[in-house]
């Protein structure tokens, strides 16, 4: 994958503006912080992220992707005052189990989700790189 950096512009914190990459595309749907079982363990919403992100990682263990496979987030968080608060709990949760490199990133504020205690769904985009001996 190809970070896309527009020459002059400020190197964002956290994500990346634009990724390219080749491969095969991995579609993962809105991942909430519930477990296995789907059940809530915590209502904090550092906690949530990182079961969320345990989940797309799971998902995309499926396909054959690990983390740094992610090209694309989708962040739809319940207050976005809350996550602001949170950037740094999240950073760690973020670094704990995706690792710390850059995606391009997106995070929205939205009135409610389906599961009404979940606080934060996290939707992803991986590409599995093309083999080198593939034709």
């Amino acid at each position: 994958m190809r970070v896309l950096q527009p020459p002059g512009w400020p190197r964002p914190r956290g994500y990346a503006n634009g990724i390219a990459a080749r491969g095969e595309l991995v579609f993962v749907a809105g991942m909430v912080g519930w477990d296995a079982d789907g059940v809530f363990r915590s209502d904090d919403l550092a906690e949530q992220v990182r079961q969320a992100l345990r989940n797309v990682v799971a998902v995309l263990a499926e396909a054959g992707a690990r983390p740094e496979h992610i090209a694309r987030m989708t962040w739809y968080v319940t207050d976005v005052d809350a996550y602001v608060r949170a950037y740094r709990e999240i950073g760690v949760a973020f670094r704990e189990v995706i690792g710390g490199f850059d995606a391009a990133m997106t995070a929205i504020e939205v009135s409610r989700l389906v599961e009404p205690q979940a606080k934060v769904e996290i939707e992803v985009t991986a590409v599995i790189p093309d083999s080198p001996h593939s034709g």
